[in-house]
């Protein structure tokens, strides 16, 4: 996600650092890469005009000349500019009580029956909701069964009548969702071109007809700039509240999320991450402009715990790192919480500095993990709250239970005694995070 793009900007903010001060010839020569690297990325070429305009007037201001650190300010200019089109704040889901009603909309192939079931997943974890995820995809073969597979496959009710009207299922399924106790129901739409005038009357009529309180309509990132002309279609003939992006982490350039705000003022609200059913993620301006910049996203990791994990253990386990009594019990369920987040890489790669630290180009073999573990179960109760009793026969046994080496065991112990380190750092305020 944004790999390109992110890697062509540091670079040429690193030129920009190195300079003592901003002349108009250093930011011409800076600015002009920025503008290479906005255009390979296939943002719109107005937006990108507009962006660099903004980044050199705001560099060769007085606030920057004054500056003992102006390679610094440069860099919260151009941060600045990025959340400015990224749409600054975040836009939150509509959820209005009793029940909310929600319609996907999109072209075919973008993604939005999948999209449908990662937002009823996220409504029901994150907000305790009961949602309806409703069949109105009465066109694409197999679209209905679809949708029903992942019902089943998330315990989600699916509400179908088959290859019925799509105007009448929507308005049978509110009757539905109200003696049901449904309170929040997402109507997936078949996909269809903005200018296909039956298929979008048809949109038209659903919306008239069940008065959705949220229209989002599902981009695939790699539609690039002719997103925007989709949403401005779409949007003529229906009153849209937001876009979900998807397929954001096979696209390296993510051109449309710089472009799509900022020309059509419709905001993005979510981005699809992954192809499994938590791989959706609220859309963040700043966290967006942080990633892109290297910062970090630390909200979305926040996010992600708060979804998965389980609060009760966290928080035995800080009160535990902040006494200094952590230890490899605590370390084995710590690991089985992590594995909830998914990927671990995919964690690393949202961490502040992990392109200077090395850590977004890290695979993780799955199995690594499987091998820690099994370690850990190898010992007794005492050996993992007293490490420091492990002496060679033990080792050796250990070793022996799980499989691995004696050598592997070692590195274990070792890394585990680092990271009880690190956590005294954070602990006494000698540890900075690299940003």
């Amino acid at each position: 996600m944004f790999e390109s793009l992110g890697d062509r900007l540091q670079n040429a903010i690193n030129k920009i650092k190195g300079y003592g001060k901003i002349t108009e010839d250093n930011i011409s020569e800076v600015t002009r890469e920025i503008r290479l690297a906005l255009l390979e990325a296939d943002v719109n070429y107005k937006v990108v005009k507009e962006f660099i305009n903004n980044v050199k007037e705001k560099s060769l201001g007085e606030e920057v000349q004054k500056s003992l650190k102006p390679g610094e300010v440069f860099v919260k200019i151009v941060r600045d500019e990025l959340i400015d089109l990224l749409g600054k704040e975040d836009e939150p889901l509509i959820i209005i009580k009793p029940m909310t009603i929600l319609m996907m909309a999109g072209l075919q192939g973008s993604g939005k029956t999948t999209t449908v079931g990662k937002l009823a997943l996220h409504l029901r974890k994150k907000y305790g909701l009961k949602p309806l995820m409703v069949a109105c995809d009465v066109y694409r073969p197999a679209a209905i069964e679809q949708l029903k597979q992942l019902g089943k496959e998330l315990n989600i009710e699916v509400y179908s009548e088959g290859k019925g009207n799509p105007v009448e299922i929507a308005r049978n399924s509110l009757t539905y969702a109200k003696e049901n106790g449904f309170n929040y129901v997402l109507i997936d739409t078949a996909g269809r071109l903005h200018i296909d005038e039956d298929l979008m009357r048809e949109l038209q009529s659903i919306n008239e007809e069940v008065k959705p309180n949220e229209i989002l309509l599902v981009i695939d990132s790699m539609t690039g700039q002719d997103a925007v002309n989709v949403i401005e279609g779409f949007n003529n003939k229906l009153p849209l509240t937001g876009a979900v992006l998807t397929k954001l982490d096979g696209d390296t350039k993510g051109g449309a999320a710089l472009s799509i705000r900022h020309l059509t003022n419709i905001p993005i609200k979510f981005i699809g991450v992954s192809e499994k059913m938590d791989g959706l993620e609220k859309f963040r301006p700043q966290s967006m402009a942080n990633r892109i910049l290297d910062m970090g996203d630390l909200m979305s990791i926040a996010d992600k715990a708060e979804t998965l994990l389980d609060s009760d253990e966290a928080l035995k386990a800080a009160e535990k790192m902040q006494k200094g009594k952590f230890d490899l019990e605590d370390f084995l369920v710590q690991l089985n919480q992590i594995k909830k987040l998914g990927p671990l890489e995919n964690i690393l790669k949202m961490l502040p500095g992990a392109k200077k630290m090395g850590l977004n180009n890290i695979n993780i073999d799955p199995k690594q993990m499987a091998h820690i573990e099994a370690i850990i179960l190898s010992m007794t109760p005492k050996e993992r709250k007293n490490p420091d009793i492990l002496k060679a026969s033990r080792k050796k046994r250990i070793a022996a239970g799980s499989g691995q080496t004696v050598e592997e065991v070692n590195r274990l112990l070792k890394q585990f005694e680092q990271m009880k380190v690190m956590m005294k750092q954070f602990k006494n305020g000698s540890l900075k995070l690299p940003f």
